[in-house]
Order: C-alpha cells, then sequence, then structure tokens
C-alpha cells in the first residue's frame, strides 16, 4: 500500500512518499521542500531541518502512526560540522527520551543542494 499525504512535498521523481510493507512503513528521504510548491524552505540547517522533521511527522501520520513508531531513521547531511545542531532539532521530535535507531552520514550533495534529508522506517505495533 502507497501513503500519500498533501501536508508532505509531493516526490519530485518516481517514488511514493512512504509504502507498507507487512508490519513495517519505508518512508522516502524527506528533504525540507514545501508542500505547497517544493520549494527548498529555510537556508540554515535550522530551519531546514525542523522542515525536514515536520515532512516526515506528516508521513507518518498519514499512515496512522506517531514518531514513537519509527524504528530507524538514516540522516544524510552535507556538512558534519551542522551534525550537533541538527541532533538538537531531531530529539525534538521523539517523546521521552526514546530514539529510533540511526545512522547519519556525510554526503556531497543532495537534492536542490539541501543541506539534510532524512528517511525512516516504521513499526506497525
Amino acid at each position: 500500500m502507497i501513503i500519500e499525504t498533501n501536508h508532505a512535498p509531493k516526490a519530485i521523481g518516481p517514488y511514493s512518499q512512504a509504502v507498507v510493507a507487512g508490519d513495517y512503513v519505508y518512508v522516502s528521504g524527506c528533504c525540507p521542500f514545501s508542500t505547497e510548491d517544493g520549494s527548498v524552505v529555510g537556508t540554515t540547517i535550522e530551519e531546514q531541518a525542523m522542515q525536514v522533521m515536520e515532512n516526515l511527522k506528516a508521513i507518518v501520520a498519514a499512515a496512522d502512526l506517531t514518531m514513537s513508531d519509527v524504528v530507524k531513521t538514516t540522516c544524510f547531511i552535507s556538512d558534519l560540522e551542522n551534525f550537533a545542531t541538527f541532533n538538537t532539532i531531531y530529539a525534538d521530535y521523539f517523546s521521552g527520551g526514546t530514539f529510533p535507531a540511526r545512522s547519519c552520514v556525510e554526503v556531497a550533495r543532495l537534492p536542490k543542494d539541501v543541506l539534510i534529508e532524512v528517511e525512516a522506517v516504521i513499526y506497525k505495533k
């Protein structure tokens, strides 16, 4: 089953916002794009990280789940100098200090030259 919501940006290529496979939901990489026109929201890591996490949260909600159901994220960041700032914003989206497993890697370039992209795996309990 495909998950699609108007509360997160439309896919900019041949992929879905998220796909349900059994008890799991696989969320495509979320970038800091506007839900209205697909433009990049913000120029700083703070602005872009908040938009990425809001987009991710909207897709999670569209699957009738919450951020506490996220079991794994992969974070792609264009500059690891921004890691601590991103970490602070990221942590705010998970309640009770229970965080998913995570990988975070620096990459050379992201779509539309954004600073951050986050993908997720969610477990439907």
